[in-house]
């Protein structure tokens, strides 16, 4: 951190959110978007280039996903401040996020303040996470994980949030570039580690949980 000034990347493939993040983050003095990029390949080149004391990275980016360039990161970066902000809830996405290695984790829909002080307070280290966010840890500790969907793996979350929105298995197949036969074998395994019957019981957990 170079006279007081946090920079920070800006990982996001859409073009009008890195907009508006740099226009909240510009409310701040002491917070400089120093570079954007929209991949994980261009946030890797980024980095070997350029000092970085915060990197904010959306979870859906085209090839590599946001999970995968903060655990590569963390390993490259250890001491950068890596923070999650996404339109997935917290519900979705926020323990794997946190367990692998993020500094916090935030919804597209924070107001100004609330980012500008989460990206102050894991630029110096610290974590950010929301008072939900802290009482679900608190669960995880007392009572080990929450939530049926926290045992999938990645890919299996994305095909788990598709078929819970009522896609069909042709169009999941064509959104994640999966063959029907290979969609259909996620779901199984979607089904069997939820303990759950069909796809109407996948769509009413995601309700519940505020997933849609």
């Amino acid at each position: 951190m170079e006279a007081g000034i946090i920079r920070v990347l800006l990982v996001d493939d859409h073009a009008i959110a890195r907009n508006g993040v740099s226009l909240m983050l510009g409310t701040a003095a002491d917070i400089c978007v120093g570079a954007q990029a929209t991949s994980y390949d261009d946030a890797i080149e980024r980095i070997t280039s350029e000092e970085f004391d915060v990197a904010l990275i959306d979870i859906a980016l085209p090839g590599k996903s946001g999970l995968q360039l903060l655990l590569t990161l963390r390993l490259a970066r250890p001491r950068m401040g890596l923070m999650i902000l996404s339109h997935y809830s917290e519900e979705i996405y926020g323990l794997r996020a946190l367990s692998l290695g993020a500094s916090g984790y935030l919804t597209k829909d924070v107001s100004a303040d609330v980012l500008v002080q989460a990206v102050r307070k894991v630029a110096l280290g610290g974590k950010y996470v929301s008072p939900a966010m802290t009482d679900r840890l608190a669960m995880v500790v007392a009572q080990g994980p929450v939530g049926a969907h926290e045992s999938l793996s990645e890919r299996e979350l994305q095909v788990f949030q598709r078929i819970a929105a009522g896609q069909s298995l042709v169009q999941i197949g064509a959104a994640l570039q999966l063959c029907p036969n290979t969609v259909t074998s996620y779901r199984a395994r979607i089904l069997k580690k939820m303990k759950m019957a069909c796809n109407a019981e996948l769509t009413r957990y995601a309700l519940e949980l505020g997933m849609l």
